[in-house]
């Protein structure tokens, strides 16, 4: 029986042509065969959403020895669906989002397009990856991520992860790093959210801004704890959201509602 490299799926939602799944991919590339299904243009803040009013178009942008890449109209979701069901020669062994141009720690990982094609990943009972790095700049240093990247992937590739699990990495900018802690996402809350303004016709308009209040500064099993203090953060994630602990505290409801 042939033995075949293992098949690494790549996606992002900053696009194809962006530096941080440049970075990813070159990070992996003789991890395995690759294909590589990102957007065709910014999708950032689409968490799992996915088109279902309109078709999605695929072109294949670049070919060479163990490596495809796509361009796609749709999500990040939708690129790890199509990836799989139809790009693909067979079913990935990893899927690997990013590198995401800024933080996807704590809450932010609810709106994030980079984290929602991870999560896609491990709904079809993929291991799954999301990575980010802590800088929004376009033309962003990812030399310190590569490191990080191909020693979680590769452990990941070994390992494994849980049925219906992915993992958040999330990675300071610069050097020096300290090494990898595992952590639990920080609570908290986004505040002062938008910024009013005027436009041309002088009517209300409102920028999404706002800060990131931290319910729990202090507590270095977080992942915000850990970045602040040169960490690469790394948290399991799951597909089901269901508050196992609480599930008998309300089912009394079941006779009051």
């Amino acid at each position: 029986m042939e033995n075949k490299k293992p098949l690494i799926l790549i996606t992002n939602d900053d696009g194809f042509l962006a530096k941080g799944i440049e970075a990813l991919t070159e990070s992996v590339r003789d991890l395995g065969e690759i294909i590589v299904v990102a957007p065709d243009g910014p999708r950032s803040g689409m968490s799992s959403a996915i088109t279902s009013l309109q078709p999605l178009r695929a072109h294949l942008e670049r070919e060479e020895e163990n490596l495809k890449i796509y361009s796609c109209s749709g999500t990040p979701v939708d690129c790890v669906k199509l990836g799989i069901s139809q790009l693909a020669n067979r079913k990935p062994d990893i899927v690997l989002s990013g590198v995401n141009h800024g933080s996807n720690a704590a809450v932010a990982v609810l709106y994030s397009g980079t984290m929602g094609a991870a999560l896609e990943g491990a709904l079809f009972k993929i291991p799954a990856v999301g990575f980010s790095l802590l800088d929004h700049r376009h033309d962003a240093d990812f030399t310190y991520t590569k490191e990080y990247i191909r020693r979680i992937t590769k452990q990941v590739l070994e390992e494994g992860l849980p049925v219906g699990t992915c993992l958040n990495v999330n990675i300071p900018k610069g050097n020096s790093l300290k090494g990898i802690r595992i952590c639990k996402q920080t609570p908290g809350q986004w505040i002062k959210e938008f910024m009013k303004s005027k436009d041309g016709a002088n009517k209300d308009i409102f920028w999404l801004t706002g800060e990131f209040a931290n319910d729990t500064p202090n507590d270095e099993m977080t992942d915000e704890w850990a970045l602040a203090n040169r960490y690469v953060s790394v948290v399991p994630v799951q597909v089901d959201m269901t508050n196992h602990k609480h599930l008998n505290s309300i089912k009394s409801w079941e006779k009051l509602i």
